[in-house]
């Protein structure tokens, strides 16, 4: 057997953050951002953390609108 590489596939994490995009905001955005988080917390964690908020958001509204509950959300409860 010949080895190609010192990793085996399918061994390590799992990948978390699959998905990305770029996005602009408006100038001042980011010193806001650091104004309220603390020391230790992450401007890109902050900025997920918001996105999965409105989503959760939105669905349970537009669940509403339909007349049923959303299904479980994805990812982790916060």
């Amino acid at each position: 057997m010949r080895v190609v590489s010192g990793s085996c596939p399918g061994v390590g994490r799992k990948r978390k953050w699959t998905e990305d995009m770029q996005a602009r905001f408006e100038a001042g955005t980011f010193a806001r951002i650091a104004r309220v988080l603390g020391e230790t917390e992450d401007r890109t964690d902050f900025v997920r953390r918001a996105v999965e908020n409105e989503l959760r958001r939105l669905e349970r509204r537009s669940a509403k609108k339909r007349g049923r509950m959303p299904s479980a959300p994805r990812g982790k409860q916060q």
